[in-house]
């Protein structure tokens, strides 16, 4: 069950009509409802995959309580930690782990033959075994108190508009909105409609749209030219911005008319000035996870600029593996961290930290717009890596580049669909939270017939979001 699908809109109109006119007087009856459809939700892809979740959920709220009461608080974290990571390194690594010690074996001149298991990677696992994870790690560092209640924390884990691709909830922040009663507020509810129209544009009309073009050019790059090869690159950038954020965007959306606030995760990274500043404002919610409970209790940069440099890549490594079992997310990682170094290592990574570009002008300076579309240009290079099948293809795609580089490309329609998507980000970069204030002065008549365009125009395939492979 996908956001862009007919099912899903018929699930949450019977969820919400139930959730707020007969359950609402009912705290408990209320969370134990959002879990069951949470569940049905999830077992929608797969019910086997239901057990595993429940299993990771219930191992997470007994390692909780157990630091909270014992001495051994040390020992019952890192119990925590090796079951997620054995969780998630079974179905998600395991195969990978298996393949590269064969190839490695045969390089060395001996024949192995690993079992493989070829098993159905389960939907978001990444996503949920670093809820259970933050949260254990929240109880050891004294930043929460565990919960009791083993259904308030089942839903903290596994809500459904986070529970397949995020964002990756703090047990510190949406904990506490579990743990109390919601009441319908009519703004927020606007603001969430808001969300999940503009969500859905931009997964249905932008990602869809670009993914065609991306997945022929991606086929066979040696059939383009090389302008029509730099175009493809360029429209995977927005077709994974468009795909992603679009997603949290109407989680987003969906958790304000359930009375819920869930972490904000894209603060219009493609209008970022540098690496750093990319990484501020792309999948904030994974950066910030692997800053506080990798980066921080490595040392951070507080250990001289060798050990620095050290935990730089092992964050970037790590979010890249954290992505899947393949090589080119390691040297998608890879290429991040050593984007990233040299701004490190000068002291002005974090010279764009708090400001937002042109916020008081209707344009950038010259100097912003170079700045901006150099970084657009790295970025879009590590997309290459991350979208290839193999480091091999990547390389392969990026040598045919110099042939016919300065042909007229193919697809030229896409940068159409692009070029719009950029005004109407670009006119709501001061609040991700607000898109499009316009939006309750047009009519609701035209409201609704983008709302049809939108199903209408992706219905019938129902692609399903990049990150849910994740």
């Amino acid at each position: 069950m996908i956001f862009n699908s007919i099912e899903f809109l018929l699930f949450f109109a019977v969820f919400f009509c139930l959730y707020w006119f007969v359950f609402q007087r009912n705290f408990r009856a209320q969370n134990i409802f959002i879990l069951a459809a949470s569940y049905f939700f999830y077992g929608w892809w797969d019910w086997r995959f239901v057990s595993l979740l429940i299993l990771s959920t219930l191992i997470d709220y007994a390692f909780g309580l157990a630091i909270n009461r014992t001495s051994k608080r040390k020992l019952y974290l890192w119990l925590s930690i090796v079951n997620n990571l054995t969780i998630l390194g079974f179905f998600k690594y395991y195969d990978f782990f298996a393949s590269s010690f064969q190839d490695v074996a045969l390089k060395l001149g001996f024949t192995v033959h690993p079992y493989f298991l070829d098993i159905v990677l389960p939907v978001g696992i990444s996503f949920y075994t670093f809820h259970g994870m933050s949260y254990v790690f929240d109880i050891y560092n004294g930043k929460v108190q565990p919960t009791k209640d083993f259904v308030q924390y089942a839903v903290f884990v596994s809500f459904f508009p986070l529970l397949v691709a995020g964002p990756i909830e703090r047990a510190s922040h949406l904990l506490p909105q579990v743990q109390k009663p919601r009441q319908f507020n009519y703004d927020q509810a606007m603001d969430g409609m808001r969300l999940i129209l503009w969500g859905l544009f931009k997964k249905v009309v932008v990602a869809d749209s670009l993914a065609i073009v991306v997945n022929e050019i991606f086929a066979s790059p040696s059939s383009y030219s090389g302008s029509t090869l730099v175009l493809g690159a360029v429209c995977f950038a927005f077709q994974i911005y468009g795909d992603f954020s679009g997603y949290t965007d109407i989680a987003l959306g969906t958790a304000k008319l359930l009375g819920f606030e869930l972490l904000t995760n894209f603060r219009f990274p493609y209008f970022s000035r540098d690496i750093a500043e990319f990484w501020r404002r792309w999948h904030i919610s994974l950066s910030s996870w692997f800053r506080d409970y990798v980066y921080v209790p490595l040392g951070g940069s507080k250990q001289g600029p060798w050990i620095s440099i050290r935990n730089i890549f092992v964050i970037f490594l790590l979010s890249g593996f954290w992505h899947g079992a393949k090589w080119t997310y390691l040297v998608w990682g890879g290429f991040h961290a050593l984007l990233y170094v040299p701004l490190f290592l000068f002291g002005v990574n974090r010279q764009h930290a708090s400001e937002i570009v042109a916020a008081e002008r209707w344009l950038p300076t010259v100097r912003e717009m170079v700045q901006i579309l150099g970084t657009f240009v790295l970025v879009t290079i590590g997309w290459v890596f991350f979208r290839a099948d193999s480091v091999t293809s990547a390389l392969s795609y990026f040598a045919h580049i110099p042939k016919g580089i300065l042909s007229i490309p193919q697809h030229l329609s896409s940068l159409g669909i692009i070029a719009i998507f950029l005004v109407l980000d670009w006119t709501t970069r001061r609040s991700e939270r607000k898109p499009h204030p316009f939006i309750p002065a047009v009519p609701y008549v035209i409201a609704l017939l983008l709302i049809l365009l939108v199903f209408g125009k992706g219905g019938s395939e129902n692609i399903e979001f990049i990150y849910f492979q994740f």
